[in-house]
């Protein structure tokens, strides 16, 4: 079952390593793509109010008590994640950088160009709607094996502890997810929809690419 992954898919258009700083045109393809889709799902998460991702929360805590945007508050966070690699054994790729980039300036292109649903039941669907997009967003650009993003780095970091070799990918998803739920709580739909079903969606993003 794609629930019980433990590694990243290797597909045609995926990188022979993710170090390559010349890939493929159509592994740079998927790989932009994948990141699109799931800053547009982060975007279109909170716009339905209904709570953000857990990585959200944390950047709309920094927005409300800032100057900055959602989308600048995501990319000093992804840059400030990226120096705990340090400790989990993890090097940037390309992936890593585009990440950081096209998924803060999609979260706030989508905020701009996006108004936030009226009916209550719009505003549930857009959340699982936009969870979904997070997940299968995320499993095509980690396909692509360029690097994970900053935050998708620590579960893949974790995953290749010796401590977690009882575990897939998709469990440490989600316990990076509840932890910052649990420091940085806001909603309710949104956040336990993000955390209980997009680690099962990226695993799914697998199998779709």
């Amino acid at each position: 079952m794609f629930l019980k992954i433990k590694n990243i898919p290797i597909v045609s258009w995926s990188s022979d390593k993710s170090l390559n700083f010349k890939p493929k045109l159509s592994t740079s393809f998927f790989l932009i793509f994948g990141l699109v889709i799931f800053g547009l799902g982060e975007g279109l998460l909170i716009l339905s109010t209904t709570g953000n991702s857990p990585w959200s929360v944390l950047a709309e805590g920094i927005s409300n008590t800032t100057s900055l945007s959602i989308g600048a508050a995501t990319f000093f966070i992804s840059v400030s994640v990226l120096f705990l690699w340090i400790f989990i054994k993890q090097k940037p790729g390309l992936g890593t950088i585009f990440n950081i980039i096209i998924i803060a300036g999609m979260i706030d292109i989508t905020l701009s160009f996006f108004d936030a649903p009226s009916s209550i039941w719009m505003k549930y669907f857009l959340a699982f709607f936009s969870v979904l997009l997070v997940g299968l967003g995320s499993g095509i650009y980690l396909v692509a094996n360029l690097g994970p993003g900053p935050r998708d780095g620590l579960m893949t970091g974790l995953q290749n502890l010796q401590i977690s070799n009882c575990f897939g990918k998709s469990f440490f998803r989600n316990f990076c997810s509840i932890s910052w739920l649990v420091s940085w709580w806001n909603g309710w739909c949104g956040n336990f929809n993000f955390c209980f079903w997009n680690w099962a969606l990226c695993s799914f993003g697998f199998i779709f690419s």
